[in-house]
């Protein structure tokens, strides 16, 4: 009993020190105008502080310190596979430190494929079309 009650005031404790609830790690080429936008207004409203590159890093910021703070600062990080998330050398890294933190603290990693979702919708070009249209 002692053991899992120890193990919850370090999982609270790790919790009260993020920054974020959401760290989204997606190739911008790829999913950014689409799938991750609408994801992160869909958290947004939620109620979720989510980061996404484009809206927390400042101008001039060192951007590789800047994701990697992020990283370390978040609870959840939701890794966006798209057909080209590999061949981004940004993304590989971003996915080797969110790896590490999960080894490390336990943190939480929830993959999404979006290839699977782009194959069901080129079967279906009316609801490709009203979802550009929005």
């Amino acid at each position: 009993m002692a053991a899992v009650s120890v193990r919850f005031e370090e999982s609270a404790t790790l919790m009260s020190r993020c920054s974020y609830h959401v760290f989204l790690s997606f190739r911008g080429k790829d999913t950014r105008k689409t799938f991750t936008d609408h994801l992160h207004t869909a958290m947004m409203y939620a109620g979720f502080r989510t980061f996404r590159d484009d809206d927390e890093l400042e101008i001039g910021e060192d951007i590789e310190l800047g994701l990697d703070k992020a990283i370390q600062e978040s609870k959840v990080s939701v890794i966006i596979f798209s057909k080209d998330y590999a061949s981004s050398r940004w993304c590989l890294d971003e996915l080797l430190k969110i790896l590490e933190r999960k080894k490390t603290v336990g943190h939480i990693i929830l993959p999404v494929s979006t290839m699977c979702i782009h194959q069901k919708l080129e079967t279906r070009p009316e609801v490709c079309n009203s979802i550009h249209e929005t």
